[in-house]
């Protein structure tokens, strides 16, 4: 009778462990799912502080990349608003990432000019910079495309780019795909199933 009792004890306490390990199921994302894509897979650029990054120097963090410019009349301040929103969403879960803004455009976008323009979203975001040819390279492993259009003045261009967001898991793989407008939502209901998964 002990036996049986013994062995019931051991069958439920593994049920109960089984239950508790609930948290790591597979997540559920809003945005697209790009895991396993053969791009995307690093970088090494500055950030505006000075200190040459790569995707190694966060990890333990969700990455949330997107590229940009600082003269960008509505995208760009559109979508770091959304990622902003959506970290507030998150409370104290917002520490366990990390938003880099990289810009199409270092012809204009000085360390300072990106500092700048980031404290408007959150004094946490980092903006990545390198020379053009880094620049142009970056962007094509991330399959992003941008172009100049000139304005009525030397220093007036605008850049054509792409618009969405990727980000990356606390194990440094790239994982999501975000549409531009998608919302805070979107943004924080997929950052808090990266960071409930990749525990």
């Amino acid at each position: 009778m002990r036996s049986r009792t013994f062995y019931a004890i051991i069958i439920w306490s593994a049920v109960l462990a089984m239950a508790a390990c609930g948290n790591t199921a597979k997540p559920t994302f809003l945005a697209t799912d790009v895991t396993g894509a053969e791009f995307g897979r690093d970088f090494k650029l500055a950030d505006h502080k000075g200190t040459s990054r790569t995707l190694a120097d966060f990890k333990g963090k969700a990455v949330v990349l997107f590229f940009g410019y600082t003269h960008c009349p509505d995208i760009c301040p559109a979508t770091m608003g959304e990622i902003a929103a959506a970290l507030q969403k998150l409370g104290k879960d917002a520490a366990r990432v990390q938003v880099l803004f990289v810009t199409v455009d270092p012809e204009r976008d000085t360390p300072e000019r990106l500092a700048q323009y980031l404290s408007a979203f959150s004094p946490a975001f980092l903006g990545l910079h390198g020379d053009p040819q880094t620049t142009k390279d970056i962007a094509g492993e991330f399959k992003v495309v941008y172009q100049k259009q000139m304005g009525d003045q030397p220093d007036h261009h605008t850049m054509d780019h792409s618009s969405g967001t990727y980000i990356f898991d606390p194990k440094g793989k790239l994982r999501l795909y975000v549409s531009n407008g998608a919302g805070r939502d979107v943004f924080a209901h997929d950052i808090t199933e990266l960071l409930r998964t990749s525990a």
